[in-house]
């Protein structure tokens, strides 16, 4: 198979993705920025878009779509004269979740955060309305939370939620919470997010200041300090909390125990190949 050893910028094309392709392998390389490209896109392109958008020759695009959709890493829709991804890909994303690459990547700076804090750290992910967390490393001698893996909470309930939430379009969290029947609540605190207008609101503040809290919605007398964790394209994947007794921690001593949260978060979002949260 004959392909052009380098991109050639089109006009019209994004300058961050039409740069000159240095690898000694351009065919790998670029069969690797069309299937980036397809993931970061909501749906379907034409072979001509890809050309332009990445700023290669349209021979050499048809070429190695050619040979990734034989293989089941794309799928031409005919009708459509457009590409998305296969099923090959779909598995790909599968082996990546039975891996638990997140888990691994996220336990030693996890285990690093407790120990420096003397405060019980985990790290939760976004599962339908609610949280689900898959590491939890506890401080010694310090109680034991309900936030064990393995367990979910309702995601506008935690810090964990309450970071991954801000960080997704506001037309994906009005989906994920379109009534009152979406809300429930532990216990009753002051303020409980019981409708779409609180909720949003509040995720307004966690964006403004970049993470996010929770007091005593889990637990009476624990708070909870959270931020997300980010992919290469900023979507939330994760988040890092930190949950400890509220009358231990002054509030003022909040913003500083939130900037070593947030520090791991990025640390794990450039691990996981992402980008950190800004």
């Amino acid at each position: 198979m004959a392909v052009e050893t380098e991109a050639r910028p089109e006009a019209g094309s994004a300058p961050q993705m039409a740069s000159k392709v240095t690898s000694k392998v351009p065919a790998a390389e670029n069969t690797l920025r069309i299937l980036k490209l397809l993931a970061s896109r909501r749906g379907p392109m034409a072979a001509s878009q890809i050309a332009s958008t990445l700023g290669l020759p349209r021979s050499s695009v048809y070429h190695l779509l050619g040979v990734m959709e034989a293989n089941g890493f794309v799928l031409h829709l005919h009708e459509e004269q457009r590409y998305g991804l296969g099923i090959s890909a779909f598995e790909l994303s599968s082996a990546y979740s039975r891996q638990e690459p997140l888990s691994r990547l996220g336990r030693p700076l996890l285990a690093s955060l407790v120990d420096a804090l003397g405060e019980s750290a985990h790290l939760a992910v976004l599962h339908g309305r609610d949280v689900l967390y898959i590491v939890e490393e506890r401080a010694k001698n310090r109680p034991s939370l309900v936030t064990d893996v393995g367990v979910r909470l309702p995601s506008h309930l935690t810090a964990s939620g309450r970071a991954i939430l801000a960080a997704l379009p506001k037309s994906q969290v009005r989906a994920l919470y379109p009534n009152a029947a979406a809300f429930t609540a532990r216990h009753e605190v002051e303020g409980a997010i019981m409708k779409y207008s609180a909720l949003s609101s509040h995720l307004d503040r966690v964006r403004q200041r970049g993470y996010a809290t929770e007091h005593g919605e889990v637990t009476p007398g624990f708070g909870s300090i959270a931020a997300a964790v980010t992919d290469h394209l900023g979507w939330p994947t994760a988040a890092v909390a930190v949950t400890f007794l509220e009358d231990k921690l002054p509030a003022e001593q909040w913003p500083a125990l939130a900037a070593r949260v947030q520090k791991v978060a990025d640390e794990l979002s450039v691990r996981l190949h992402g980008r950190p949260a800004k």
